[in-house]
């Protein structure tokens, strides 16, 4: 069975919702999380905040935050997802942050570097990739890493 189909069936069970805000992945996670017939039961929306400013302007994140710890960071991608949970009044929100390549690296963050975040109440877990390939493989393997962050998590509480 489909992962998001998996996912689906635990939020649907929980009562939880999900938003997710996309950076790197471009609307990749969204996509197969949509792909799920009767996926709007849990799934409120998602963003793809690929600019610095969508991130400030509808994720709430000030943009001296943004760039004190760089788009691409643990920090950034908890706010990602604090800001779009909050956005959509939602129980779970996902975020994911990224150099997909094959510019923009850098030696503190080379092309590959990923990260995953998930607010659940107070509380928000981070998850740090590093991978390799051509931007599409990168971008694929970043969704498909994203949504099996989420599923761990939700069967933590099953």
């Amino acid at each position: 069975m489909k992962l998001e189909k998996l996912i689906g069936g635990l939020l649907r069970k929980k009562g939880w919702t999900l938003s997710i805000a996309e950076s790197c992945t471009g609307g990749l996670i969204c996509d197969r999380i949509t792909n799920i017939s009767g996926s709007s039961d849990y799934f409120e929306g998602g963003m793809v905040t690929y600019s610095i400013r969508a991130k400030a302007r509808h994720l709430a994140i000030p943009l001296a935050y943004i760039e004190k710890f760089d788009p691409v960071s643990s920090e950034v991608a908890r706010r990602m997802a604090l800001g779009v949970r909050m956005a959509f009044r939602t129980t779970l929100g996902l975020s994911i942050t990224g150099i997909a390549g094959p510019t923009g690296g850098t030696p503190k963050r080379p092309v590959g570097t990923v990260f995953i975040a998930l607010a659940h109440g107070k509380r928000t877990w981070i998850r740090k990739l590093s991978l390799k390939g051509s931007r599409q493989k990168i971008k694929r393997e970043a969704a498909q890493e994203s949504l099996k962050f989420l599923y761990d998590y939700l069967m933590r509480y099953e």
